[in-house]
């Protein structure tokens, strides 16, 4: 088998592709590629986070969420993992085409590490035919959470915790996340 120079060159382009997308996701991550390596070597993997809520928390409705997200002058989706799972990427295209529709400024907050790898909500949000102009990367949309009515974070986590940037003792301290919480209002779907 060790003989077969297809295998040895498929291999090495496997290898060296999984490796690249590594460094772009430790790079994104704010981690170093060894720290990902070793598994969280040199840590005692605790968090000093508290379970007390910060700030409002409701439970909401469909029909309040439409008629806020009808209210709204602008609104930011940010979507994660779970919306690949749940295959959501349709009807949150077709919410978004609604709300275009309306006049309503929509856009999408992408995080370089949502979903299972780089450039993965952008891959389902261009099958669901969103259009390209209104999805931006962390860097170009994180300011304007401010001036942000409503924030639909769609499966995603880590990619908008706080905790990444309040929380020195956080696994996920110091990782670059999108600051959801600056909106006026932000609506969570969650799974459960």
């Amino acid at each position: 088998m060790l003989s077969n120079d297809l295998l040895i060159v498929t291999g090495a382009l496997v290898g060296s592709s999984g490796a690249i997308l590594s460094y772009i996701m430790c790079k994104a991550m704010n981690r170093s590629f060894f720290s990902v390596i070793a598994g969280g070597f040199g840590t005692d993997g605790s968090s000093s986070g508290s379970d007390d809520e910060v700030g409002e928390h409701r439970e909401i409705s469909a029909e309040d969420t439409a008629e806020m997200l009808k209210n709204s002058h602008s609104v930011i989706i940010t979507p994660g993992y779970g919306m690949a799972v749940a295959q959501a990427q349709y009807p949150v295209a077709e919410i978004t085409e609604r709300l275009r529709a309306r006049g309503i400024k929509v856009r999408f907050g992408i995080h370089p590490v949502a979903g299972r790898l780089p450039g993965h909500m952008n891959v389902l949000l261009a099958e669901a035919k969103v259009p390209y102009d209104v999805v931006l990367e962390m860097d170009e949309i994180n300011d304007d959470f401010t001036d942000t009515d409503t924030v639909l974070v769609i499966g995603a986590n880590d990619t908008v915790n706080p905790a990444a940037q309040d929380d020195p003792k956080s696994p996920i301290a110091g990782m670059p996340v999108l600051e959801v919480w600056k909106a006026q209002n932000v609506v969570v779907f969650n799974g459960r």
